[in-house]
């Protein structure tokens, strides 16, 4: 889970400040947590207080969404999530946004199968993001997550995604110069892939994500999410992103922790 809010924490400051490079400060102090880190803890306390059986996971994650997330208006979200996040009937509203993937990896972590791993991203995902492209980011993320922590090669997670989700026809250096913002699943979701695959550890897999530019917090959050669960974040990584969280927040990782134990690299 760790993995998710390191990359939203690293690439906070060039999300509109692209850094097209690997050499950087990987943890600055003007970097900060955005709604990426919100949500994936929205997300991991709905599966907290929904676990083991995941009853009535879909309101539980309204309700998570908004109680937590109300209290940090801004923090990034975009202009529909906004809305839904302070409407008092919250509706899904066809998004494919990249924030279908940047907030689902703690269901990798709760999932016992590759398939509860799909149901339970489509599940947390669909109250918002309901477009068939939103639906198909957050399950490609869940299951990668699941499949990297359960121990599958980088091979065997490369094959299932292009296979399954995404053909992926490209290299970082061959997308660096060219390659834009872009707040959609579809073209972001493959980029955050391509980062992890083309990574020698965690810390790698970020500056790969962060050195093609683009929704720099969101990118690296998703590639995060997988190269934690493949690699373990270092421990100084991980005590320096903890650093950046509230009380409040850090107490919802504390606790998914407890229960979903992360690896440690």
């Amino acid at each position: 889970m760790i993995g998710a809010i390191v990359g939203d924490i690293a690439g906070s400051r060039f999300e509109f400040n692209n850094h097209r490079s690997k050499d950087f400060e990987l943890l600055s102090e003007q970097c900060f947590f955005t709604d990426d880190s919100i949500m994936s803890l929205a997300v991991c306390d709905a599966l907290l207080r929904c676990q083991p059986e995941f009853y009535n996971l879909g309101e539980q994650t309204v309700r998570s969404m908004q109680t937590i997330g109300r209290p940090y208006p801004d923090s990034g979200y975009g202009g529909s999530f906004y809305f839904w996040m302070y409407s008092d009937q919250p509706k899904p509203y066809n998004s494919f946004g990249n924030g279908a993937a940047m907030r689902v990896s703690a269901c990798g972590y709760a999932a016992r199968s590759i398939e509860e791993a799909k149901g339970l991203s489509r599940t947390v995902t669909e109250v918002t993001h309901n477009h068939p492209e939103g639906i198909k980011g957050a399950e490609a993320t869940a299951v990668a997550v699941y499949m990297a922590r359960t121990g599958r090669s980088m091979k065997d997670i490369r094959d299932y995604v292009t296979k399954n989700y995404y053909p992926i026809h490209f290299t970082l250096d061959s997308i660096r110069g060219t390659y834009e913002f872009n707040e959609t699943c579809q073209d972001t979701v493959p980029q955050a892939f391509e980062a992890f695959f083309e990574s020698r550890n965690f810390e790698d897999a970020i500056r790969n994500a962060i050195s093609i530019g683009g929704d720099s917090d969101t990118l690296a959050a998703i590639t995060g999410a997988v190269a934690e669960a493949y690699y373990g974040v270092p421990l100084w990584i991980r005590q320096r992103a903890m650093s950046y969280l509230d009380q409040r927040l850090l107490n919802i990782l504390t606790y998914f922790e407890n229960l979903y134990p992360p690896k440690i690299a």
